[in-house]
């Protein structure tokens, strides 16, 4: 089973290693295009992270939550 934290850590570290690809001139130019058309459509890890932080707050219990 994958925890939420796994699956937000693999997702960050992917959007990483494309920008690494995309960023790779030793690599050849269809795969850096590549790279670079996939990233254009990824979540940032802000994105991410932010997505999380709201999640966290709306199953929370908290009553005072600034989200809610």
């Amino acid at each position: 089973m994958t925890l939420p934290h796994e699956r937000t850590r693999s997702v960050i570290k992917t959007e990483a290693f494309l920008r690494e690809l995309a960023r790779n001139t030793e690599l050849p130019q269809d795969i850096r295009s590549y790279a670079k058309s996939l990233l254009r459509h990824y979540p940032s890890a802000d994105q991410i992270l932010s997505l999380g932080r709201l999640e966290e707050c709306l199953v929370s219990d908290a009553s005072d939550d600034e989200y809610r």
